[in-house]
């Protein structure tokens, strides 16, 4: 996988389908997996539980008559609770992921709130707790053949830039670097790129509005409302700096997936094309730059 290209995937979570109740309208797998194809995109992210069907082989049925590669995605965990054993609920999804060829689980820590709208913090023996359950899970699947990966996110139990580094620090684990909830939670992305290259596993590349993330990253404004506020915009329209941040992986030897992910909310079933227009839009910014690192 030596281009841009050639690692493009998408995630459901750019056609508003996401785990969080009353979220917005859901769109069926067909609809959303057809216009990625017709995109030409080859691979995607499985989406939240439901989207896809929970038996291993027929999740990757559903996936070969898309003609989409599956590479794994966002898998919501509590790794923070004693009376919780985050082995067994991963366990039975790695199974899928073996399956249908994914390579990559990416660990949100979950909070056992629903939403990403309430802040938490660890206290010592949480976080300790949480470390040994997350190298547990990451030697699992690397047993497997499958790389487990954190995904610092609004509203989850890695948010903050000390939440990042204790990871850092204190684990084994790679990241997952998504451009727009690091933004949110006040890292840098472009800064840990230059920094941490080596531990970067997956990359969700996402775009941002850095007013409205400072409206959420303060406290003024929910992370829900600050996506229906319009916080997320096609690659290459916001404040984060993606081609940067490509080009430093690129320079870094990444070789992972570049996943296209803006959440989306919507709020009935849309009467046009709908989210897809923006989904293009950051397909042609990357083709694009794609295409000026060539010359």
């Amino acid at each position: 996988m030596s281009t841009i290209t050639s690692r493009l995937a998408a995630a459901p979570i750019s056609w508003g389908v996401c785990e969080v109740p009353g979220w917005g309208y859901q769109l069926e797998a067909d609809r959303v997996l057809s216009e990625m194809t017709a995109l030409g995109i080859t691979a995607t992210e499985f989406g939240p539980a439901g989207f896809l069907p929970e038996q291993a082989t027929e999740r990757a049925e559903v996936l070969k008559r898309h003609n989409l590669q599956a590479i794994g995605g966002f898998f919501p965990v509590i790794l923070h609770d004693a009376a919780k054993d985050p082995l067994q609920a991963v366990s039975a999804e790695l199974e899928a992921y073996q399956a249908a060829g994914a390579s990559i689980m990416v660990l949100a820590a979950e909070t056992g709130v629903a939403g990403y709208d309430q802040r938490h913090e660890l206290d010592a023996e949480g976080w300790n707790l949480f470390g040994r359950n997350l190298d547990a899970i990451v030697k699992a699947a690397a047993d497997r053949g499958i790389q487990a990966v954190v995904h610092p996110h609004v509203g989850t139990m890695i948010e903050t830039t000390s939440d990042v580094n204790r990871v850092l620090n204190d684990t084994a684990a790679n990241l997952c670097l998504d451009t727009g909830h690091l933004l949110i939670g006040g890292t840098d992305p472009g800064q840990l790129v230059r920094d941490y290259a080596s531990r970067i596993g997956h990359t969700h590349l996402k775009d941002v509005r850095k007013a409205v993330a400072e409206r959420v990253q303060n406290g003024e404004i929910s992370y829900t409302d600050g996506v229906k506020t319009g916080m997320y915009v096609p690659l290459g329209q916001g404040d984060v700096g993606i081609a940067g941040i490509v080009r430093d992986l690129l320079a870094a030897g990444y070789g992972g997936w570049f996943t296209m992910e803006q959440d989306t909310i919507l709020e009935t079933e849309p009467a046009d094309e709908g989210p897809v227009r923006d989904v293009r839009q950051s397909v042609a910014f990357l083709r694009d730059l794609e295409a000026g690192l060539a010359t």
